[in-house]
């Protein structure tokens, strides 16, 4: 009896096992030179103290600190404050770019002084955040919003610059009103690229988030490293960079994944 196969499907499974093989590949050939480094320090007497930093030494460190409970509130801490600033430079960046992007004349006075504050690290503003701020927490998530917001507005501004004018002609011509015009025309239309910014401030705002919890918190990822460092706990201190490494790695997959839901129109990710 002859048997269909579906060529598609077993071509999807190779695709996705190909996938998988590589990242595999490729995170084994990190650990193996990781290891090779843990093992060259350890047998080193001038560099014996450093071995902890070796593979062996972090692996035994994640279920202490998680037992510990210090990865979980951690993460919870630093995942707050990422929330939040995210959250305000969304607010702000999404109806900065639409203006930007509809309204030439806003776009001329507003380009060129943004392009420069973006030039800025956002780190220069902790001296500022720290005057303006009462909290520790306040200054964080005004540096993780001053950081994550450029990427906001240009990429939404970018986005309406090339939707097709007749289509805000049509739609005027259909009677849509300035509400329906913006929930049906403008947010489908841009909506690709305000996440592809998104992912983009991601990025950006959780590079700032680390060094930012160096000064003043007593929680979140940032602070459990130079806690970890100050005690000289080497194997804590590299198993929450690389719990780093996997949360921020998670998000970014998060994203990609919604960025895909509105590729169609732009050719994908």
């Amino acid at each position: 009896m002859n048997v269909a196969v579906n060529p598609a499907a077993g071509g999807g499974f190779s695709r996705l096992l190909g996938r998988f093989g590589w990242a595999v590949a490729g995170i084994a050939i990190v650990a193996v030179f990781w290891l090779l480094a843990g093992y060259w320090l350890s047998v080193n007497p001038t560099t014996v103290t450093f071995s902890k930093f070796g593979l062996i030494p972090t692996l035994q460190a994640f279920p202490e600190l998680w037992g510990e409970g210090k990865i979980q509130a951690a993460s919870a801490a630093s995942g707050y404050r990422l929330g939040a600033g995210l959250l305000i430079a969304i607010a702000i960046g999404v109806p900065i770019g639409v203006l930007m992007g509809r309204i030439k004349w806003f776009n001329n006075y507003t380009n060129s002084p943004f392009q420069f504050v973006r030039m800025i690290s956002p780190l220069a503003w902790t001296p500022l955040a720290v005057l303006v701020f009462a909290t520790w927490n306040g200054s964080i998530i005004f540096l993780i919003a001053v950081a994550s917001v450029w990427p906001v507005i240009f990429a939404t501004a970018a986005g309406l610059a090339k939707v097709d004018p007749n289509w805000f002609k049509v739609a005027r011509n259909l009677g849509a009103k300035p509400w329906h015009m913006l929930t049906k025309l403008i947010v489908p239309a841009i909506m690709f690229d305000v996440l592809s910014g998104i992912r983009l401030a991601l990025g950006v705002a959780w590079i700032v988030l680390v060094p930012a919890e160096y000064l003043g918190v007593t929680s979140g990822l940032g602070y459990a490293i130079e806690d970890a460092r100050e005690t000289l706990s080497y194997n804590h201190l590299t198993a929450l960079v690389v719990t780093i490494g996997i949360i921020g790695y998670f998000l970014d997959g998060t994203l990609v994944s919604l960025i895909k839901r509105f590729s169609w129109h732009r050719g994908g990710v």
